[in-house]
Formats: C-alpha cells, sequence, structure tokens
C-alpha cells in the first residue's frame, strides 16, 4: 500500500510539474470563469467533478471550457484527455458527462491535430450512450480528410491503438455516417470516396446503406461506380442472400447507361442460383448475353438444369437457343 501511494505522489507531483511547465496562452485569472474552474479540477484530478460543473453551467453560452489545453504539449494533452475519459467511464448515469464528452469533442477536432485523439473520445462518448451534437460529423469528415492525404484508411484507425484505444463498429459507423455527408464540410466527394465508403459498409453488410450510396453518386454526382466497388456491393448483396437487391441495382445501372462487367454478371446469377431462383437467373444470364458476355459452361448448364426442374421449359429453350447463338 506504501508503494502505491509513494508511486501516485510521484505521478502526481511530475504531472503537476509538467502542467508549470506549460506557457499559458493567457493568465489563469484572465481565463473565463468555468474554464479556471475546470483547469482546478484538472490540475488536481479532480475529474469526476468536471461533469457537475459544466452541467451545472450555461457552458453551451461560453467559450470552449477545454481551451487551457491548447497551451499544453500535444502529448500531456493526450494523457491528461485520456485520464479524464477513463474517470468518466464509472460515472452514474453513464451519460452525465454527455456535456463535458461534447465539449472534449469539439476542442479536439478543431485543434491542430484532431485524430486520433478525437476518435478515443468518440468512442467512449458512443459508449456512453451519448450522441454527439451534429456539428461533430462536418469537423470529423474535415478532419478525415484531411488526414486521408497523407495516410491510409487503416492507419488512420490503428493509430487509435498508440493511445491505448481500439477501433470498434459503433466508431467506425459513425464515421462512415458522417463521410456520407462530407459535402457538408464543402467537399465534393469523388469516385474514390465513395469506394472507401461503399466498401466499409459492404464488410459490415450495411447493403441498404451502401446501395442507397451508390445511387446516390450515380444521379446526384454523374459518377462512374468503378467495377471493384460494384462487385464489393453485389458480394455484400449476395453474402446477406438479398439477390433481388443485386438484380435491381444491375437493372439501374443499365438503364442509367452504365457498363456492367463479366464478373458482375456471373456474380448474380450464381446468386439466383444459390436461392433457386431460375427464372431470375435465366433474366439476368439474357441481359448479359446483350452485353456480348456468355456465362461459363457449368453456370449455363445449371441455368437450362434449373428451368427444367421448374417446368419452365419454354423459357428454358430461349435462354439454351440465346447461348448457342452467342457460342457459335
Amino acid at each position: 500500500m506504501v508503494i502505491g501511494v509513494t508511486k501516485h505522489c510521484k505521478n502526481y507531483l511530475h504531472f503537476n510539474f509538467l502542467l508549470n511547465q506549460c506557457p499559458p496562452a493567457r493568465t489563469l485569472s484572465s481565463l473565463p470563469k468555468l474554464e479556471q474552474a475546470v483547469r482546478a479540477e484538472v490540475e488536481t484530478k479532480n475529474y469526476g467533478k468536471i461533469p457537475d460543473l459544466l452541467n451545472s453551467s450555461e457552458s453551451c453560452r461560453s467559450p470552449n471550457p477545454f481551451s487551457f489545453f491548447s497551451s499544453f504539449p500535444q502529448n500531456l494533452r493526450v494523457q491528461i484527455i485520456d485520464e479524464m475519459l477513463q474517470s468518466f467511464i464509472y460515472i452514474r448515469p453513464r451519460n452525465k458527462p454527455n456535456i463535458a464528452y461534447s465539449h472534449l469533442l469539439s476542442y479536439t477536432l478543431e485543434s491542430s491535430h484532431p485524430l486520433p485523439l478525437a476518435l478515443a473520445i468518440l468512442q467512449r462518448t458512443l459508449r456512453s450512450g451519448c450522441i454527439p451534437v451534429p456539428q461533430t460529423h462536418v469537423l470529423l469528415t474535415s478532419a478525415w480528410l484531411d488526414k486521408r492525404k497523407t495516410h491510409s484508411v487503416s492507419n488512420i484507425l490503428l493509430e487509435m491503438q498508440s493511445i491505448g484505444y481500439h477501433p470498434d463498429c459503433k466508431t467506425c459507423n459513425y464515421l462512415l455516417s458522417s463521410l456520407c455527408g462530407m459535402s457538408g464540410a464543402g467537399c465534393i466527394p469523388d469516385i474514390e470516396s465513395h469506394d472507401i465508403v461503399i466498401g466499409a459498409m459492404c464488410r459490415v453488410r450495411r447493403t441498404a446503406e451502401a446501395l442507397n450510396l451508390m445511387k446516390k453518386m450515380v444521379v446526384k454526382y454523374g459518377l462512374t461506380p468503378a467495377q471493384g466497388t460494384l462487385l464489393k456491393l453485389l458480394a455484400a448483396l449476395r453474402a446477406n442472400r438479398e439477390i433481388w437487391k443485386a438484380v435491381e441495382m444491375i437493372e439501374f445501372l443499365e438503364k442509367e447507361g452504365y457498363a456492367v462487367g463479366f464478373e458482375s454478371y456471373e456474380m448474380v446469377i450464381k446468386g439466383c442460383l444459390e436461392k433457386d431462383e431460375y427464372v431470375l437467373a435465366g433474366k439476368v444470364a439474357m441481359w448479359m448475353t446483350e452485353r456480348g458476355f456468355i456465362p461459363f459452361i457449368k453456370v449455363r448448364q445449371k441455368i437450362i438444369e434449373g428451368l427444367a426442374s421448374i417446368g419452365e421449359w419454354k423459357i428454358a429453350c430461349t435462354v439454351r437457343q440465346r447461348f448457342t447463338e452467342l457460342g457459335s
């Protein structure tokens, strides 16, 4: 116990030494009263009192009460905010630190180095059951797009581990929803932007959102989806056994004048066959032949045999004749 107390005292003294070395942008007395009060609790590590301070004040009308962090070195800022987030975990009710989370997130996203710290704050906010203010979507999107100029998606997310946090579905889903509205940040998403977001949605099988986003990129922005992006979406729909939606997407793209590739047609036909949707498979196969493509021989045989097995002899004969004409 003595060793533990001694260690705590050493850490506390070191912490206060670092705080005293920070060149303040303003003197403590010149800070707004709420900011002074919050800084005093930070200096004594009484983080649990901060939510009460903010909840009992009109903090939404005041300057951000964490603005004093700007005078701290980046590593010390990360350390303090991490300790603060960890202390908030034990507060009940869990959503009590909501205003504190909101101010921390706003301050961090508007700082010069918002990521990955902002993602850690976002994660703790969502896990507490709180909902970030709408402006967070725009700020997060701006920070993400700026970081993406020099870092890959995986690297940005994995940077959370460097400060003791790990990406999770809630955090990534919130990020995805922010990027879907990235035009609100004054940035018109391009083909690569859509590929990143649709690909990520498909990995977690959020097919409804992915479908809507692909239609939006075609209709609203006039962009042509990359073949790889379409394949990711069709593969996710096939895995979800939503093959009718996959067929509808091909039909939509056909009407919009988009040249659907061989692999996409083949994937959708296989999905139809897996669900014993033989008539639908024949329909897609006919579209495919109109593009000059012909399915692989095993797929052709399954289509004909499947149609015959359900008594659709007329359709089977029409499809087989079309295959013969194209193959000759």
